[in-house]
């Protein structure tokens, strides 16, 4: 019997921990880490996530033998915490308010360096209404650019996908056995930030246009598998979903509340609507392979 923290982990958690390791092969042992406490809701009563110690309990099992953990990478059983600080550097700017033809081409310049990392959390933790939040699963990063001036214009990040929602799933019309199989070819788009003193018509939905072309081999070059779908969540209270309505998003519905684990409940988290974007003609075949 395998106890975490005390409580005992039943043999459904563990099957659920091997098939979360079968998906998402790449993930590191930090992430998977995150990713099965968030799927547990194994947090402090400060509603962070219980990570150093559910590194520890994987890493145990890995020894017994009862799972098998991606190889260990440099300095990752560090429990890593990042402060975000405010600087000068994203203070706000004057108000860009120009046709979109003048801010033209726009790009997707993905975030690789630490100083990129840095502004980006910055930005994210500043102006997006969630902040930043340390993401569960694998997780690109990007910032809308202006081809023309330079000018960092907005934030995009994609990251793995919600474990299970009814709408999406009933969509799709793959069984249970197929999305386990099939899931990691579904990408989050987790975060999307328009910065507060850019005022340009139909930017949103260009950037949006430009990640569903991009996407698929970023995430193929990183990760080793392409996406053929991308989702995301938007709070119907704060926003229309205007963008992804003009960008051609599809909604499908609204979530349950029970998290994007499937689990929780009603009373702590929030209705959001559902939107999807598939990137092949052919995804519910490919979605629905075994």
């Amino acid at each position: 019997m395998e106890r975490f923290c005390g409580q005992i982990v039943s043999k459904k958690q563990i099957n659920e921990i091997i098939e979360i390791i079968n998906i998402f092969p790449k993930l590191s042992r930090n992430e998977l880490a995150n990713t099965i406490c968030e799927l547990f809701s194994w947090k402090r009563p400060t509603g962070k996530l219980k990570s150093v110690e559910c590194f520890q309990f994987l890493e145990n099992l890995d020894e017994k033998g009862i799972i098998k953990l991606p190889l260990s990478r440099s300095n990752c059983t560090k429990k890593k915490t990042l402060k975000i600080l405010w600087t000068e550097k994203t203070d706000i700017q004057p108000t860009i308010s120009v046709k979109l033809k003048e801010l033209a081409p726009i790009v997707l310049e993905r975030i690789v360096s630490k100083e990129q990392r840095q502004l980006w959390y910055e930005y994210i933790d500043r102006y997006h209404y969630l902040g930043y939040q340390l993401p569960f699963g694998a997780q690109l990063r990007y910032f809308i650019k202006s081809g023309s001036t330079n000018e960092i214009l907005g934030c995009f990040q994609f990251s793995s996908p919600a474990w299970r929602m009814a709408p999406r799933d009933q969509w799709i019309g793959w069984s249970d056995e197929q999305r386990k199989i099939n899931l990691q070819k579904i990408v989050n788009n987790s975060r999307f930030l328009i910065l507060p003193w850019v005022k340009v018509k139909n930017l949103a939905s260009s950037a949006l246009a430009l990640a569903a072309k991009k996407i698929r081999k970023d995430w193929y070059d990183s990760y080793g598998y392409s996406t053929v779908l991308m989702e995301t969540l938007v709070d119907e209270k704060k926003f229309k979903g205007t963008c992804y309505k003009a960008a051609n998003w599809v909604h499908l519905g609204k979530t349950t509340g029970l998290g994007r684990m499937g689990r929780g409940t009603q009373n702590n988290l929030v209705i959001k609507e559902i939107y999807i974007y598939p990137l092949t003609r052919r995804f519910r075949e490919e979605l629905a392979a075994i």
